[in-house]
């Protein structure tokens, strides 16, 4: 029997984390409002504290992350967040600041360390001095190949759980230290307000040999070059792989993505893990890769788990939609005739949709053939966003339970 494996999703707000948890996720890892590294996510106190009870009242956990590099005008607002998740009692801190941690094992000492990804953690050794001062689990840097993996858990102590990313967003500098946002915009991604500088397109110009002063542009295309931005990593196809090595945690990355990428990415690794755990000898990535494929946002890669001299990293063109699909919308109230859809995009008559059901893999496929408006009933034939919370009325084809995502065809 396989060792159980956790996959972790990211939560950037309570009803994200609903959607995690719905979809198949074993925990999530929620920011606090001011000391993550995403500040920007939508995930305030007092939906933190939702977002514990909620889950363990269905027996799931909830990792927080606390993981900025702190100056020291930080610290006492860290005590009093560290003094507040002693009583919140997640099932974890992810930290990577050694002052921070310091705080946290004095402060809030009933909850396990999670050594975050921002301390680079690349090698056995590393491992040891992080376990050796408090660290309960390792967040492997996004760096490391499967060899080196392997060499780890072969050779850590047997109370040390390991974490790695299999899939999401990798920043062009070092698991993710990275100064270029603070230097161009004045957003410090070490303190949770990342600009993601390095999805923007530059604009570069060589210098002609024989003609000094001349400068001539090198385009990718005519919005210029990504010369920064890394593709995201994507192994689905080495889910077998890092099951059979003993990995305790599979992470996904993006608490900024909406419900509709959560959902899916979500829900393609979970039937993965289970249909390998149930049928090691007939597991095949490609119709995982196919769910997947539909929303990812960049090219995917993977990265240096198989080879370190992998070059087929960086996203030049910089392109950053899907143009086939998009998220439609999601259900707040199932009735056989007209159920009420909270809507994200435009819907019209003769749209085509997929509703995602969680933990199957294939989506249940249909057209639009009416629309009501929710308030009138009076029939319609499209409706476009305005205001956030916006519903129409559509007959689905199938009993659907609140929050299923539908994911409309372009």
């Amino acid at each position: 029997m396989k060792k159980e494996v956790e996959l972790l999703a990211p939560a950037g707000s309570f009803e994200k984390a609903k959607i995690a948890f719905l979809y198949g996720a074993d925990a999530v890892y929620a920011g606090t409002s001011s000391l993550s590294l995403r500040t920007r996510a939508d995930m305030q106190d007092n939906d933190l504290e939702d977002t514990i009870k909620y889950a363990h009242s269905i027996g799931k956990k909830v990792y927080v992350t606390l993981n900025i590099f702190a100056w020291d005008e930080k610290y006492e607002e860290i005590i009093e967040m560290a003094k507040k998740l002693e009583t919140l009692k997640p099932d974890g801190i992810i930290v990577a600041d050694g002052g921070v941690i310091e705080v946290v094992k004095k402060y809030a000492p009933s909850i396990p360390i999670n050594v975050s990804t921002q301390a680079n953690i690349v090698s056995l050794h590393d491992c040891n001095f992080w376990h050796k001062n408090g660290g309960k689990r390792m967040i492997m840097a996004r760096e490391l190949n499967k060899e080196q993996l392997k060499y780890i858990m072969e050779n850590k102590p047997e109370d040390m759980e390991i974490e790695i990313f299999i899939h999401g967003a990798i920043c062009f500098s070092y698991s993710g230290r990275c100064f270029l946002s603070d230097f161009l915009s004045c957003r410090s991604a070490n303190l949770g307000d990342c600009s993601q500088s390095c999805r923007w397109s530059y604009n570069l110009y060589a210098e002609e040999a024989n003609n000094p002063g001349e400068l001539m542009p090198i385009e990718t295309n005519e919005y210029g070059t990504s010369i920064f931005s890394s593709k995201d990593l994507c192994l689905i196809k080495e889910i077998p792989e890092i099951i059979d090595m003993g990995i305790d945690s599979l992470k996904i990355e993006g608490r900024l993505k909406t419900e509709y990428y959560v959902a899916s990415i979500v829900n393609s690794y979970r039937n993965a893990i289970d249909d390998y755990k149930k049928d090691p000898q007939n597991y095949d990535y490609t119709k995982y890769l196919k769910e997947i494929e539909k929303v990812k946002t960049r090219g995917l890669t993977t990265f240096y788990f198989n080879d370190r001299n992998n070059k087929d990293i960086q996203e030049y063109s910089g392109k950053q939609y899907n143009e086939k699909y998009e998220f439609g919308g999601k259900v707040l109230e199932y009735n056989k005739e007209k159920s009420v859809i909270e809507i994200r995009n435009k819907l019209k008559v003769g749209d085509e949709l997929e509703i995602l059901v969680p933990y199957k893999l294939e989506p249940i496929s249909f057209q639009i053939e009416r629309l009501w408006n929710s308030e009138t009933d009076k029939e319609i034939e499209f409706i476009s966003p305005g205001v956030k919370g916006q519903t129409v009325k559509i007959k689905l084809p199938i009993k659907c339970d609140k929050d299923w995502i539908i994911r409309r065809k372009k």
